[in-house]
């Protein structure tokens, strides 16, 4: 009934501490389930512990193990493509969203939500993620069509059908949650607990996020291009306007061409408008990039070995030589 994904990125310090509560949490949930963990090629010994992760729960974990580093979000859609639950539940390593908060996202589909994102009650983040995370919020919304108020939130459940319809796209770089909600039906919210980061650093830098954000804008609106544009036509006009406006006071009252520097110097105009010029090239670079990344039509991500139990296998928790990588 239930597939739980989590991408895994150098995370040996937390990982014993989720095993902990993130089994209790599902057993509570008397249910058919199985956690799908997906190493994104880490450096430290967060595979080795997925092993034996496994070998201790071969009934109910799988692990994918990556060829390299792909990225969050390519890790989770490779859980995706080896999940068999009618839901699926992603949740982050570090134990900032508790496990023990998936019983409400499924309490909310029960009642016909196909979509269910959760929103952090009280974070536990620096105060500039903080406010960073609230002023992309209120841009997305306003670019998009994307309402989410927590899009940094990854504690989200998906129904099966729109887990396929996200399978099935073959986007080579794309926000999960936002492409979810264009599938969705009958989105829905639910408020979830975010506790401080129990071991570990936060794998997004400040390039991360912008990064992040920037696939976010471009990847599910053209609104970016057509307020460049239209900033253009009003610089455009403007010029046009102090033009008329300078030659009118010249013929009328002889000013010279230099009165109008008490107020505006043309060099701050002159690089404001070469800043504008270059962020106008940089952002339609942006959407050129993009198609460059989808004609290339490369793998997303490339799977090494997947950790399962065969078929009609009975589990044995102290043994781990019947695990099978394919």
């Amino acid at each position: 009934m239930l597939s739980v994904v989590i991408p895994v990125y150098n995370e040996e310090e937390g990982l014993p501490a989720l095993f902990a509560r993130l089994y209790p949490a599902l057993d509570a949930l008397r249910a058919p389930y199985e956690v799908i963990f997906v190493n994104d090629g880490s450096r430290d010994r967060s595979a080795a512990l997925l092993r034996e992760q496994f070998a201790r729960r071969r009934d109910v974990t799988r692990v994918v193990l990556l060829n390299g580093n792909f990225g969050q979000h390519m890790a989770i859609l490779a859980g995706f493509e080896q999940s068999r639950g009618e839901r699926i539940v992603t949740l982050d390593a570090d134990l900032q969203n508790p496990p023990e908060e998936i019983a409400k996202l499924l309490a909310k589909m029960d009642e016909g939500f196909d979509y269910v994102g959760g929103v952090r009650s009280e974070r536990h983040d620096t105060p500039f993620r903080r406010w960073g995370s609230r002023a992309m919020n209120a841009l997305r919304s306003r670019i998009t069509r994307i309402h989410m108020t927590d899009q940094g939130c990854m504690l989200r459940a998906y129904s099966r059908d729109i887990v396929e319809a996200i399978n099935a796209c073959g986007e080579v770089s794309t926000f999960i949650p936002a492409l979810a909600y264009t599938f969705a039906r009958n989105p829905a919210e639910v408020e979830v607990a975010h506790e401080a980061r129990a071991a570990g650093a936060s794998k997004y830098s400040l390039y991360g996020l912008i990064r992040l954000n920037f696939d976010l804008m471009t990847g599910f609106s053209v609104v970016p291009l057509q307020m460049f544009s239209l900033f253009g036509i009003l610089v455009a006009v403007g010029s046009v306007l102090l033009y008329v406006i300078v030659m009118a006071r010249r013929i009328l009252e002889g000013a010279p061409l230099d009165a109008l520097r008490t107020f505006w110097d043309r060099d701050i105009l002159q690089f404001f408008l070469t800043g504008i010029l270059l962020f106008g090239l940089g952002l339609v670079g942006e959407y050129v990039g993009r198609i460059y990344q989808q004609v290339r039509n490369r793998p997303r991500y490339l799977v090494q070995a997947v950790l399962e139990q065969k078929a009609g296998e009975a589990w044995q928790p102290e043994r781990s030589s019947s695990a099978t990588a394919r």
